[in-house]
């Protein structure tokens, strides 16, 4: 699955893989790729700019640190963030039902008239 794909779900995303504690970059990546089972294989140009953006909208906070000599920003979600992760969430809920009514098997849209 490619970045096009993901539009408008990719910050939830980030939030969702942060939401189990700091990672560093590399590690949301490899996390985003472990959790769909490899569908997710996104470059370092998607995801970073990504994380840039949801850190000036205060959703994220960010610091350096070594790991085995190496600098490494690391990433965490803050309240904001968590805030923006449910109201994410709902959203997801809503809208994925409402394309399911159309979308599933099995499933009329009611008509009116």
């Amino acid at each position: 699955m490619n970045a096009q794909a993901l539009h408008g779900h990719l910050d939830a995303l980030l939030l969702a893989v942060l939401e189990r504690g700091a990672l560093h970059g590399y590690a949301v990546i490899e996390a985003l790729r472990a959790r769909s089972e490899g569908r997710l294989d996104l470059p370092t140009g998607t995801v970073y700019p990504a994380l840039r953006r949801l850190e000036r909208a205060g959703h994220v906070v960010s610091a350096w640190s070594t790991v085995n000599g190496r600098e490494r920003r690391t990433y965490e979600l803050t309240d904001s963030g968590r805030r923006a992760l449910t109201d994410q969430r709902s959203g997801w809920r809503e809208f994925s039902a409402t394309v399911g009514r159309f979308l599933e098997p099995g499933t009329t849209p009611t008509t009116t008239g």
